[in-house]
């Protein structure tokens, strides 16, 4: 164990591109909180507003913001790149500077890991990453990305009208392509909340349930806070990422490891990740308003143990990409399995991959309500596919869901498994209510019609018994009718906003 803690820190703070900290302003001690705006801030005053990812009038910035590196010009000559360090301790706080954009340039990570236990914090410092509404980051190449690390914060609130966009040169440039994915890393949050990755005879949750090292990079995440605070995601958009970094190891769009729900992930696009589009290792944070796109692996995935709720959630993935719509695991110790909470989703497959639209998978314990499952594509595919529950007492619940388009809506693999076959598999959905595996699609895109809003929803105290953060909603989807527009404006990809 504590050669595993000494090797750790010397990967995270040896071979950062610029070699340097950045320390703009004090903490109020190692796990204190500090709200959005405090410390000093980089950038200059507002500016006007804007969702493109081209400049608006062609000058570049005079300059980068004090204690930030000018990488040069961008977007030919039209955008000045302003390189952030590759450790932020203390506050940075991004603001939106007319001709400039922020740029990744390797690891970048906030704060120091300061360990599983907020009661007994590791030496070192925290950080916090402020960002404004209207800023773009954006990375180059692969091994770009951004972390944040355990006890460490990141508050990027965006507008509906400004959302914040990370994204790739190519993007920034415009020359990104519909279909462009893996042209940088992608954004990873290390959180302390509950995990099932733990030392032998150690049964979950447990602050020793904390040396999960997230996939494709050198960090750990886990502890025993479930309400653990990493900070806000709001209106923000991460598109192209998911390069692998290892072989057959590759960061998502946005990998959630150990996050607690005492963070707010709200009005979230990923696009075109070449991995998952996000995936929860572990951890209790809960999303409303997600929309993920395009994404060449899993679309959502979730393991070890993650037990929170996502709300109102559209999934489409482009015509010649994708794997499943949902891969839900539990791998780890099985005294905390996983038990993902999903409500007012719209999923729809139209990858060419002969796979699935859900797969759950070493015991977890899925509740869907009030969701949508489409299939268009025209490859084979099971629209759900379940591996034996982690308990006897246990298994996935589907109340009011309604799924369209597939030859074949039950799967099956060749075990011998107690939810390992077609008919139990058709026998679980079918105890719910108000389902259907064979219903005709009256979708206009991902908008409800007239077959999926004759199904009646779980509502009231129903719904939020399945998780207590569900709002209340007269309908099943993720969208009500074409008046329904808390997707637009901040989003790319789904109507005429490009990406």
């Amino acid at each position: 164990m504590i050669k595993s803690r000494k090797f750790r820190i010397a990967l995270m703070t040896g071979g950062a591109a610029l070699g340097v900290a950045l320390t703009l302003a004090a903490c109020g001690g190692a796990d204190g909180v500090a709200s959005p705006g405090e410390g000093i801030l980089v950038g200059g005053g507002s500016s006007s507003s804007s969702s493109s990812s081209t400049p608006g009038n062609g000058t570049p910035a005079t300059a980068c913001p004090a204690g930030l590196l000018d990488g040069g010009l961008v977007a030919n000559n039209t955008l000045r790149a302003c390189q952030l360090p590759n450790l932020i301790t203390g506050d940075l706080v991004l603001n939106k500077v007319a001709g400039a954009v922020y740029s990744i340039n390797g690891r970048v990570q906030v704060g120091d890991d300061l360990g599983a236990n907020p009661a007994a914090p590791l030496a070192g410092s925290k950080g916090t990453l402020t960002i404004a509404p209207g800023v773009k980051i954006f990375g180059s190449a692969g091994l770009d990305y951004l972390i944040i690390s355990r006890g460490s914060q990141i508050f990027a609130s965006g507008t509906a009208a400004e959302p914040i966009i990370f994204t790739s040169k190519q993007g920034i440039e415009g020359t990104a392509g519909a279909n462009a994915i893996g042209q940088w890393g992608g954004l990873v949050i290390a959180g302390r909340a509950p995990t099932n990755v733990c030392p032998s005879g150690v049964t979950p949750p447990n602050v020793a349930c904390s040396e999960g090292q997230v996939e494709g990079t050198n960090a750990f995440y886990g502890g025993n806070t479930a309400n653990d605070n990493s900070g806000i995601l709001k209106y923000v958009r991460v598109q192209h990422s998911g390069f692998e970094v290892l072989p057959a190891k590759e960061l998502n769009g946005i990998t959630f490891a150990g996050v607690g729900s005492g963070t707010t992930v709200e009005y979230v696009q990923v696009h075109n990740s070449s991995d998952d589009g996000m995936e929860m290792f572990g951890g209790t944070v809960n999303l409303k308003h997600i929309i993920l796109t395009g994404n060449d692996d899993d679309s959502l995935d979730t393991d070890n143990g993650y037990s929170g709720a996502l709300q109102f959630l559209i999934i489409k993935q482009r015509d010649n990409g994708g794997d499943r719509l949902f891969e839900m695991s539990s791998a780890g110790n099985a005294a905390l399995i996983s038990t993902p909470k999903i409500a007012n989703a719209t999923i729809i497959r139209r990858s060419s991959v002969a796979s699935m639209g859900i797969e759950l998978n070493s015991g977890t314990d899925l509740a869907m309500v009030n969701s949508v499952i489409h299939n268009t594509s025209s490859t084979s595919a099971f629209g759900i596919n379940m591996i034996a529950a982690a308990t006897a007492s246990a298994a996935p619940s589907f109340n009011s869901v309604y799924m369209s388009g597939f030859a074949s809506p039950f799967g099956s693999f060749s075990s011998t498994a107690a939810l390992n076959n077609t008919v139990n598999t058709a026998s679980i959905f079918n105890a719910g209510s108000n389902v259907t595996s064979a219903g005709t699609s009256t979708l206009a895109d991902f908008v409800n019609g007239a077959n999926e809003a004759a199904v009646t929803p779980v509502t009231g105290t129903a719904l939020t018994s399945v998780s207590a953060t569900f709002s209340t909603t007269t309908y099943i989807g993720a969208v009500k009718d074409a008046n329904d527009n808390w997707w637009k404006g901040w989003s790319c990809g789904l109507d005429s906003n490009p990406c």
